[in-house]
């Protein structure tokens, strides 16, 4: 029996992911989910922008499915309501799916649009929102291994996506895909670790932690080691070798979108980067990208795009 939306769902969600009163029109939709991606995320915004432009609504519409699931998950007052928005989430993905006409928040008219022009399997969406589901019950991971396999839905899914909705279909490009996915997810959380701490989570993994006789309590206090220090620097060449070995999609995919795809690779390789140039001290304060290094990234991908644009023949669309 098909899952349906029943009046009231999204109780207790943030404002401004209410259901409207009426049903959305198709160009207020993928007009709400830009605007949601252009302001939540500069880094989205400004990679999709090297997109074909005929494409850009199928990222946006993707992106505002994820953000406003992520919400859902972190932005209200307690874990049980949060995993009944979440619930109510997967119910109305599975409404989009089977019975569209009776989608009535902006993310899914979109999103509607980018499964019939694109034919994107519901199960990638499903799994993302299985992600943030975790978030709710998992708040440290032991291994390593649990940390690949919350990527496996956390972040793997988002690529995969990518990759559908340009046309690219394949197991071996996905799981290159994969790579990367799961290396960018790993920067960020060896980035945010006091963030984390702050918010009862630790995404450091605990068997590497023991292995370099890291505590919890050091992190709690800020307490920056060359244990610590040790451990950052293994974890920052695990996430830097498994991103290379990733990147080589970008040489499996057109011209265009390479460019994207080389622009998230090198930006979490910055972010790495980042991490060592401040002494892996990330207790200290979170590392970022300097200016500079954005810049350049920037550069290099306005002359891979003009490059793209060159060889295919044709003006930007």
């Amino acid at each position: 029996m098909s899952q349906l939306v029943a009046p009231g769902r999204l109780a207790g969600a943030p404002a401004e992911y209410a259901l409207p009163g009426t049903r959305p029109k198709l160009c207020e939709s993928q007009a709400w989910c830009r605007n949601l991606a252009t302001t939540h995320y500069e880094n989205f915004h400004v990679a999709t922008w090297f997109l074909p432009k005929r494409i850009r609504p199928y990222f946006e519409s993707i992106y505002a499915f994820s953000r406003v699931a992520d919400d859902l998950g972190d932005e209200v007052s307690d874990r049980q309501t949060a995993l009944r928005l979440l619930g109510e989430w997967r119910a109305m993905l599975a409404e989009c799916y089977q019975h569209p006409e009776k989608s009535m928040h902006p993310v899914f008219v979109a999103l509607r649009a980018t499964i019939d022009e694109t034919g994107a399997p519901q199960q990638l969406f499903d799994d993302l929102i299985t992600a943030f589901e975790m978030d709710q019950t998992v708040t440290h991971h032991a291994s390593l291994e649990s940390l690949i396999h919350y990527s496996r839905f956390s972040a793997n899914p988002v690529g995969r996506l990518v990759l559908w909705v340009s046309g690219y279909r394949d197991e071996e490009r996905a799981l290159l895909s994969d790579q990367v996915c799961t290396a960018l997810q790993l920067a960020n959380f060896w980035q945010d670790v006091v963030e984390d701490h702050e918010r009862g989570r630790r995404y450091l993994p605990g068997d590497v932690m023991e292995r370099f006789g890291v505590t919890d309590a050091m992190i709690a206090g800020r307490s920056f080691t060359p244990q610590f220090r040790a451990m950052m620097e293994y974890l920052v060449d695990y996430a830097g070798a498994m991103l290379a070995e990733g990147g080589e999609i970008a040489n499996r995919v057109d011209a265009q979108l390479a460019v994207t795809l080389r622009l998230f690779e090198q930006g979490g390789h910055a972010a790495l980067d980042g991490i060592l140039a401040q002494n892996c001290d990330v207790l200290k304060r979170r590392p970022s990208v300097s200016k500079l290094t954005k810049i350049k990234l920037l550069a290099a991908a306005l002359v891979g795009k003009g490059a793209s644009v060159f060889r295919s023949g044709s003006s930007p669309q």
